[in-house]
């Protein structure tokens, strides 16, 4: 019988876990612990609205304070979880104090990666994962300030359309010879490109970045790989996540670029399970090992692990294995993103880019496996029916 679960981390995943767990019958004791000051909050509008101002903090409160009580769910805020004992079943805290568990739920999610520059310890330059960093942000982006943004991907190309709304100078390096390589075709790159330019933003792709240089401790430039250099006043850090896992491999268990989970959300423990961003696990529907960073993956999988932690006789045939599903806002536009378009073969876009809506379908060997949709919502929700299906014409609306 388990009298007490312990999730560690208070993210979507977390207070998504912990709401199912209570939802599914789960009576025992049930306590949360985030590393924050604030109650459980929401991270996408961290880099758009709640940066623009748009939203104030309370907003991006996942769940009203009383929500917790009214569950029955003890969430402690600064609480640092310094190591798992799993013999003992008990995590440390920084202050010293001993949390016991029966069943323990990593939900850890992921930190920005460190920029591996000489430089990147000077004053004015920043990252952007949390609502402290947001908040010292906010201070910093003062109407004709130069930024210069490291890393072409999302969060990066997110700042970036806020930024210049603000009224910043904006220069964009990218290590990568167009934006968003990794997770887009060329055709979306370009655009994206086009719609970032034509905003004012300044954009090097194919560019390297050997150091930041700074005066009296605080950035005074960006120094590239011909030897030229950027001058400004602040530096946006954004070249990924990585996850959270360290505790976990501290502890014993089985981490490769994340947690390794089965289907139903078990480590290589069985009373310790995990979910969300710094978990991977075996997809069967894309063939190998993934590990998804966002808030579809975040709710659904934290659902899925609650119903095996509440059901002793869990049927792996139902393991989880999702159709990955994203977005991003940039100055007008909504990307929506359905599936994963690694190793596609081919890419069909219908539409015209110029139009700002459109999509492009990537398939592999004749197959449907993503789609990007721009401004083109319809196809988004289309996609997320009919991926894994032949391609032909018209198994999506027109653009």
């Amino acid at each position: 019988m388990i009298n007490k679960i312990v999730v560690v981390g208070a993210g979507q995943a977390g207070v998504q876990a912990a709401q199912t767990l209570r939802q599914k019958g789960y009576e025992g004791e049930l306590v949360m612990l985030g590393n924050e000051p604030q109650p459980p909050y929401q991270r996408p509008p961290l880099s758009k609205k709640f940066l623009s101002g748009d939203v104030a903090p309370d907003a991006l409160f996942i769940r009203p304070e009383a929500f917790y009580e009214t569950n029955n769910i003890d969430l402690k805020v600064n609480a640092h979880v310094d190591s798992i004992d799993l013999e003992k079943k008990s995590v440390r805290l920084a202050s010293g104090e001993e949390v016991s568990w029966d069943k323990l739920l990593l939900a850890t999610g992921t930190r920005a990666r460190d920029l591996p520059l000489p430089g990147a310890e000077l004053e004015g330059v920043v990252t952007l994962r949390s609502i402290g960093d947001v908040e010292l942000i906010k201070q910093l982006f003062v109407p004709g300030k130069k930024l210069v943004v490291i890393g072409g991907g999302y969060i990066g190309l997110e700042v970036t359309a806020v930024a210049k709304s603000m009224g910043l100078d904006v220069v964009v390096l990218e290590a990568q010879e167009r934006l968003l390589k990794r997770v887009v075709s060329p055709d979306i790159s370009s655009f994206f490109h086009g719609l970032h330019s034509g905003n004012g933003a300044e954009l090097f792709c194919g560019t390297g970045v050997t150091s930041i240089e700074g005066t009296d401790g605080k950035v005074s430039s960006v120094k590239l790989a011909d030897g030229s250099e950027i001058p400004c006043d602040l530096v946006l850090s954004a070249v990924g996540a990585v996850p959270n896992a360290e505790l976990a491999e501290a502890a014993g268990l089985d981490v490769d670029d994340g947690i390794l989970v089965d289907g139903a959300g078990q480590t290589s423990h069985e009373d310790v399970y995990a979910c969300g961003d710094c978990v991977r696990f075996f997809s069967e529907r894309y063939g190998r090992s993934i590990r998804l960073e966002s808030v579809q993956n975040a709710i659904d999988q934290a659902k899925a692990v609650a119903v095996a932690l509440t059901d002793p006789d869990h049927d792996h045939s139902h393991d989880y294995d999702p159709l990955p599903w994203f977005w991003s806002d940039q100055h007008h536009i909504k990307l929506q993103i359905a599936g994963l378009s690694n190793g596609y073969d081919e890419a069909v876009l219908v539409g015209d880019t110029s139009s700002d809506s459109f999509y492009v379908a990537y398939l592999e060997k004749g197959k449907l496996i993503a789609v990007d949709s721009i401004n083109h919502p319809r196809s988004h929700m289309m996609a997320r029916r009919v991926i894994g299906q032949e391609w032909k014409d018209g198994l999506l609306p027109p653009a």
